[in-house]
């Protein structure tokens, strides 16, 4: 069973931290002191969502208005439950996040090997490539349709 829920807590706001230390820290070695920013609390103005296997929570990503776009960010799933589509799961909660908040146009920084991901679900690239925490980025932007 997949769940998806918006952080409201401290307790949960720690588990996606836990969660993006796993895998952009270690895993992909990003500086600690790059990973966390300012954006990592809980306000109205930067959204977090946790999303759940099985009752664990195995993913994360969050979303702040950014001169009229929905921007995505900080998207990952711990390595083992990568294969259950729960990255569709992440991006789409988002999604509807920000059209909940009236945003229309959403972009992201896309790690290359995940472009075809996002392409999957409407993303275009809209930049040539870039690095970002030693790490190949392309810029996607997608067009929420309205509901």
């Amino acid at each position: 069973m997949t769940l998806s829920i918006k952080i409201t807590n401290e307790e949960e706001l720690n588990k996606a931290f836990h969660i993006r230390k796993t895998v952009f820290v270690k895993e992909q070695g990003v500086a600690l002191e790059d990973e966390f920013d300012q954006f990592d609390i809980l306000s109205e103005d930067c959204e977090h969502i946790l999303v759940f296997h099985k009752e664990n929570p195995v993913g994360t990503g969050r979303l702040r208005a950014v001169d009229g776009f929905a921007k995505l960010e900080r998207i990952c799933i711990l390595e083992p439950y990568r294969k259950f589509g729960l990255g569709k799961v992440i991006i789409q909660s988002l999604e509807e996040i920000a059209a909940e908040k009236g945003l229309i146009k959403t972009k992201l920084h896309g790690q290359i090997q995940a472009e075809g991901f996002y392409q999957k679900l409407g993303y275009k690239r809209a930049s040539s490539a870039f690095m970002e925490d030693g790490i190949p980025h392309v810029l996607m932007v997608k067009e929420l349709s309205n509901k």
